[in-house]
């Protein structure tokens, strides 16, 4: 059985002290793959660096995060507009709204968000959306920008199943990840009624690790934890589920044969 990560920051210092032993790990429980969502100007070297040291698993993405869309954001869109054009990445990423930590920034984060949509159109990428406590915010953005061309992944997916169906109809899919397997975490009132051709699996790592790790370090080796949940609500076994975010992952990322 194999599984995809598709959002998981390998290459934060929070793995510094043992990153083989969990890339190790997430080999051995059949996590063969994990998308490394980028954040910010300083964070795309570290990011390269998970890359080249293991390049049969970890696969970037390059976007500025919208906690880190500052006053000036723009030269780090250039650079990050520099690094498109030098080589190849599977998505635009990690972009989107925030409105948990600090909502004077949201008019600039609404401005680079749009900056990196286009910039996913022009390059036929998908978006990997981040949209804390902005969900209906960030539906109606990407409403506005939808066209044949823009597709992603709605990430961390927390929201209620109207929300759900709104981002499907879209044509963009639930990253799935830890929140799934808390108590009151809502998803439970959603998933049942969410196929699973809607729904790609993420930890976030190192970020909302699932019970019954949460409050730790969360990691890409928690994934099965994560597929085990899913299959548990939407009544399928783990393989299925396995398979079938599988194929919506290598869709999404345009690496259907991969």
């Amino acid at each position: 059985m194999h599984f995809i990560d598709t959002h998981a920051h390998i290459y934060s210092k929070k793995y510094d002290s043992d990153r083989d032993e969990v890339i190790q790990r997430c080999r051995e429980n059949g996590v063969d793959k994990i998308y490394m969502p980028n954040v910010d100007v300083e964070s795309i070297d570290a990011m390269l660096e998970a890359e080249q040291k293991y390049p049969d698993m970890c696969v970037p993405m390059m976007g500025l995060h919208p906690c880190d869309v500052k006053k000036g954001f723009e030269k780090e869109l250039y650079i990050m507009e520099d690094w498109l054009a030098k080589r190849e990445f599977v998505a635009i990423g990690e972009i989107g709204t925030d409105l948990y930590w600090d909502k004077s920034l949201f008019e600039l984060q609404k401005e680079a968000l749009k900056v990196q949509i286009a910039w996913a159109k022009e390059k036929h990428l998908p978006i990997i959306l981040h949209c804390r406590e902005s969900i209906d915010e960030t539906i109606e953005i990407i409403r506005k920008e939808k066209d044949d061309l823009l597709t992603g992944i709605f990430h961390c997916f927390t929201g209620s199943l109207s929300q759900a169906k709104e981002i499907i109809d879209m044509g963009f899919l639930l990253g799935i990840g830890g929140v799934s397997t808390f108590k009151n975490g809502g998803l439970d009132k959603v998933l049942p009624e969410i196929g699973l051709e809607h729904l790609v699996l993420e930890t976030d790592g190192p970020y909302l690790a699932p019970v019954p790790h949460r409050g730790k370090r969360n990691s890409p080796e928690y994934i099965p934890i994560i597929a085990e949940r899913v299959g548990d609500l939407t009544e399928s076994t783990i393989d299925k589920v396995a398979e079938i975010t599988n194929l919506n992952a290598n869709k999404v990322f345009n690496r259907s044969n991969v």
